[in-house]
């Protein structure tokens, strides 16, 4: 097996630790699991890869798209 060696935000360092001592697993196997699921996920679309975080912001308006006051700067 290869190693790789990344740099983490204290905050994602937390949530690997966190997420390893739950699951009773290293680290790295959290990691290793992570890469494979994303990697798998590649296959479909974008919306269906964030289909997971939908609806986890509240307070904000459904779609930006749709109103115009979001949208300057961008495009013609």
């Amino acid at each position: 097996m290869k190693s790789l060696t990344i740099k983490l935000s204290d905050l994602l360092s937390a949530r690997v630790s966190r997420l390893a001592r739950a699951r009773n697993v290293t680290r790295s196997e959290v990691v290793r699991d992570a890469l494979e699921a994303y990697s798998e996920n590649q296959k479909g679309s974008l919306g269906e890869a964030a289909a997971s975080l939908r609806g986890s912001l509240k307070g904000l308006p459904k779609d930006l798209s749709s109103n115009s006051r979001h949208l300057k700067g961008y495009g013609t």
